[in-house]
């Protein structure tokens, strides 16, 4: 199954912007996350086809997976 993956800030050094990603059995949104070796702790949000997602989401062939990581400031 393929999924479009977008990443945001800092998540796209060494990665891209936009990417397709194919998995075998498991298909989570952990499952990409873990493909992409973005760390967990390095994923504040993460939005299924424009929705507020959760990792082990079931995800469903064309899904666009947004992943943002935290952000600072002051």
């Amino acid at each position: 199954m393929e999924f479009k993956v977008r990443l945001f800030a800092t998540l796209r050094k060494d990665r891209g912007r936009e990417m397709m990603v194919e998995l075998g059995e498991e298909w989570t949104a952990r499952a990409v996350i873990d493909q992409l070796k973005i760390d967990e702790k390095d994923v504040a949000i993460l939005m299924i086809n424009g929705r507020d997602g959760l990792l082990d989401t079931k995800l469903v062939e064309g899904d666009i997976i947004s992943i943002f990581p935290p952000v600072g400031g002051g």
